[in-house]
């Protein structure tokens, strides 16, 4: 398969998978597990997977320099992303968090430029936009829109998990053109956990296991697997060949699928608006990632 394709492919998977995991990982917390105890199983599972996954292949040997990199993208990409959309997310509205999250694409592509020295083209920006009035008209048609004083602590703290997610994009993607996908993620999953164990140590602990069904821990599984441990995995094939703008603008898919998984389970039904809302979604990110002629992506 093409490189490009096969790297459009993964992200689409990804994407696939984070719009299903709001289903689960509801239906598991805090019901059953608080939200920062549940960051902890998230991280220290895919860890474990990570670097059991990792002794399959070749041991790749890291520069001195880049562990100070791969240190970032654990704080940014693992810890700071993770523990901020939860705290918020338990303080403010999913409507309002999904909103805000619609500014990720904008925050990498600033980053990008800074660091990276990406170009800004009309192509990506009108490309972000169209995602953007489809990501909203998806979320605003299910309403609850709320942005009162009461909220502004929750809104702010996803705003942060917004940035900190398209920093470490920028961050690991040269990462990306100097080692194997695993060989990255594994190890910034290590430092991740590192900043994580301290918040989410006690949450863990006060855990009951034995009042779980066979379907919470399936739900449970489910995000430390294909959430946590896939996605990212992922995530990372797609950084290898694609820029972080073309990755992070994929987020907006995630809305679609969350809705189309939704209407397979009988929950929501199909109708015009989520059709077209779809359609601007998906031209939107054919626009960001449409490669020039003469240069590669």
């Amino acid at each position: 398969m093409n490189k490009y394709r096969l790297a459009h492919l993964s992200i689409l998977t990804a994407n696939l998978i984070y719009g299903i995991n709001y289903t689960f990982a509801k239906d598991v917390m805090p019901e059953y597990i608080k939200p920062f105890g549940f960051i902890f199983l998230r991280v220290v599972g895919a860890v474990s997977l990570f670097w059991a996954f990792s002794l399959f292949g070749k041991n790749e040997k890291i520069a001195r320099y880049d562990y100070y990199r791969l240190a970032l993208c654990g704080f940014f990409g693992v810890a700071l992303n993770q523990l901020t959309f939860f705290a918020g997310l338990s303080i403010t509205s999913p409507i309002n968090a999904a909103i805000i999250m619609t500014t990720n694409p904008v925050l990498v592509l600033i980053a990008a430029s800074f660091i990276l020295k990406d170009r800004i083209t009309p192509l990506k920006i009108g490309g972000i936009v169209l995602g953007i009035v489809g990501a909203v008209i998806l979320i605003l048609f299910k309403g609850n829109l709320s942005f009162d004083s009461s909220s502004s602590t929750g809104d702010l703290l996803v705003f942060i998990n917004s940035m900190a997610y398209g920093v470490y994009l920028v961050l690991v993607a040269p990462l990306m053109k100097r080692y194997k996908p695993i060989t990255v993620i594994k190890w910034v999953f290590l430092f991740g956990a590192m900043f994580v164990i301290p918040f989410g140590f006690n949450q863990f602990t006060q855990i009951e296991w034995a009042h779980f069904t066979w379907d919470i821990y399936l739900k449970a599984g489910f995000v430390v697997v294909f959430t946590t441990f896939l996605a990212y995995l992922l995530n990372t094939v797609g950084l290898k060949t694609l820029k972080p703008s073309t990755v992070s603008t994929y987020i907006y898919s995630q809305p679609v699928f969350a809705a189309a998984f939704a209407i397979l389970l009988g929950k929501d039904q199909l109708d015009a608006i989520k059709v077209i809302a779809a359609f601007l979604i998906f031209a939107g990110v054919y626009l960001v990632s449409k490669r020039p002629s003469k240069t590669k992506l």
